[in-house]
């Protein structure tokens, strides 16, 4: 039986670093992982529960395990960073990137040309990269061309060819690109000096390359040289300019390594920022296909290695978004908090963000139905829904100073209006400003007409307003029975808070949130279509009351009754003292002769 499989492995397992593998029933692996303590880790697989659902399908279906113990977690993490990339399991993250990077060679060859290439030749070249934005790299080579007389020829530039003067010097030389080692006019000592400051600068530590710069030009004053030294002071400033353009912190920070996570409900990011004297020199975003609930501090420890590894990154201090648990020998690992560190966890985060941006704009246009898809899910998951909020429906209060209210319900279908579904309701049950008992009315009027007229119901509302609102719908929803089949919230505006029923504290989603900018955009959409019911009303002339009827009595009398006393009822009851202090005498005289003639007569 699987099971006693199962618990006889468990059993066996050691208290040792390593990495453990999830066979299915046909002997493929379902998922690779590592642990600090093998036997920890594997056997609470099988004596806890999930609240992942994807986790509880995997574990049915493994059938057997097994184990390669390693020396330290560091070693566990990337033998399963190789393993996961060779078997590609259908429960791990995908850490596969099937993309070529273009680096910068500097050739193995007399006279070295500098140039950009895909493709490493083992020839004893030197390699630099790669370099995940060409950009950044052709404004690498850019700045070497303008600082540097380096040789773009292929020619065989031996000892034995330039003696024998098979060459001659080309437009290069002639326009100053080049000073001619191909007819011996610069020595290979005096030209290696420069493919030297050029390899500094390409590595990024352009601190260095403005010592030498600053040497040279020292030199060629102190020896009279000065038109030298000015070219030299040329060079000097560009590359500063430069500097100052890329500078992000304090220069001082030099040669570390910054990697920040974040994710949503299907994928998580990881970008990966290169410092070298406070310069960003390398920017990278790492997209990964989440398959498990993963935590986005252990999808951070199984990208750190792969990128290093990519980029080939030697440093030995790194600035991390999250807490990890991963110890890798002879690296410094800092969460910072403030400061110069801490902003540079924010640029990378900015960088993650904006080219997860782009790559949903891409979606939108090439596959509109993946990005509803992943919203939807996404909005399921923030919102702690039992299913996504296909169909969405919001409420908003309206009324002119305290009387006629009216309220606006607007529905979204896959996160888009659908404006043909629109509704308003003119409150008819309520007197006065009760927003409370407007909002009663108008969803219990709303759902009863649905369930009446077999219509289909709305996955989630969305009520503009506090707990009081919040609370006032609920209640609807209990009368009519429906409590429990229709996810509710409300939406506080001072905040934006997220109250949800019978729950004490608000939810607060991230304002770049894109489950809160639907949110936002329902509200929003209500109250514009409730003002402009308002105003189709009062151009209508349907807010004409009975005071309106009233002989001697202007729309400026009506306004202050109705201000004053909120409703008709309420003016018909008033005595001729409070009429007075709103209207004087005469006027007051006017109305209330008007609703107590009768009276009068009897």
């Amino acid at each position: 039986m699987p099971a006693e499989k199962i618990a006889n492995i468990l059993k066996t397992l050691p208290h040792k670093p390593g990495i453990y593998q999830h066979l299915d029933k046909n002997g493929k692996i379902l998922y690779i992982g590592k642990a600090k303590d093998l036997k920890k880790r594997v056997s609470s697989y099988f004596t806890k529960g999930h609240d992942s659902a994807r986790i509880r399908v995997m574990v049915s279906k493994i059938v057997d395990i097994q184990i390669i113990i390693t020396e330290t977690e560091f070693d566990a993490l990337l033998l399963e960073n190789n393993l996961i990339k060779e078997y590609q399991p259908r429960y791990n993250i995908n850490l596969k990137d099937d993309k070529t990077y273009p680096w910068i060679c500097i050739k193995k060859e007399p006279f070295p040309r500098i140039f950009p290439t895909r493709n490493l030749v083992k020839d004893g070249s030197e390699y630099f990269g790669p370099y995940a934005s060409v950009k950044v790299m052709k404004t690498v080579l850019g700045l070497i061309r303008q600082l540097y007389t380096l040789r773009t020829c292929k020619l065989n530039l031996s000892e034995e060819n330039i003696e024998s003067g098979k060459y001659r010097v080309c437009l290069e030389y002639h326009i100053g690109n080049c000073k001619g080692p191909c007819e011996g006019y610069q020595t290979e000592v005096d030209y290696l000096e420069d493919v030297q400051s050029a390899r500094e600068l390409i590595k990024g530590h352009l601190n260095k390359v403005k010592q030498m710069l600053q040497e040279q030009m020292q030199e060629a004053a102190t020896n009279l040289q000065f038109e030298e030294a000015q070219k030299l002071k040329e060079k000097y400033e560009i590359v500063d300019r430069y500097q100052a353009k890329s500078t992000v912190v304090h220069p001082g920070i030099t040669n570390v390594d910054v990697y920040s996570v974040f994710s949503d409900a299907e994928f998580a990011y990881v970008n990966f920022l290169k410092i070298m004297d406070g310069s960003v020199l390398q920017s990278h975003t790492l997209e990964l296909k989440k398959k498990l609930e993963e935590e986005d501090s252990e999808i951070l420890e199984m990208a750190i290695p792969e990128l290093r590894q990519r980029f080939q990154s030697n440093a030995r201090e790194i600035y991390v978004s999250h807490e990890i648990g991963l110890e890798i020998p002879e690296l410094k690992i800092f969460r910072p908090q403030r400061g110069d560190k801490k902003s540079l966890i924010d640029l990378s985060l900015k960088n993650g963000r904006y080219f997860r941006l782009e790559k949903l704009k891409n979606i939108q246009i090439i596959d509109p139905d993946r990005h509803v898809k992943r919203l939807m899910k996404q909005m399921q998951q923030d919102l702690r829904m039992s299913v996504e909020p296909r169909h969405i429906e919001c409420f908003d209060n309206s009324n002119i100073q305290g009387t006629n209210p009216v309220s606006a319900c607007v529905v979204f279908k896959d996160g888009k209006p659908s404006k043909k579904d629109y509704r308003h309701f003119n409150i008819k049950t309520v007197e006065g400003p009760d927003d409370f008992a407007s909002m009663y009315e108008a969803v219990y009027r709303r759902y009863r007409r649905l369930l009446n007229e077999g219509d289909d119901l709305p996955q989630l509302i969305v009520i503009d307003g506090g707990k009081g609102q919040l609370s006032a719908s609920v209640k609807a929803l209990d009368d009519l029975d429906l409590r429990g089949k229709i996810a509710i919230l409300g939406i506080a505006k001072r905040l934006e808070e997220l109250y949800f029923p019978g729950d004490k504290y608000p939810l607060y989603l991230d304002k770049r949130s894109e489950t809160l900018k639907v949110i936002q955009r329902l509200r929003d959409e209500a109250h514009r279509f409730g003002i402009t019911h308002h105003r189709n009303r009062r151009s209508k002339g349907t807010f004409k009351s009975e005071l309106n009827d009233i002989k001697g009595i202007g729309d400026e009398s009506v306004k202050l009754l109705l201000r004053k006393f909120r409703s008709v009822k309420k003016v018909q009851e008033a005595d001729l003292k409070s009429l007075e202090e709103v209207l004087g005498l005469s006027r007051a005289k006017l109305v209330h002769q008007h609703f107590h003639s009768e009276d009068s007569e009897k």
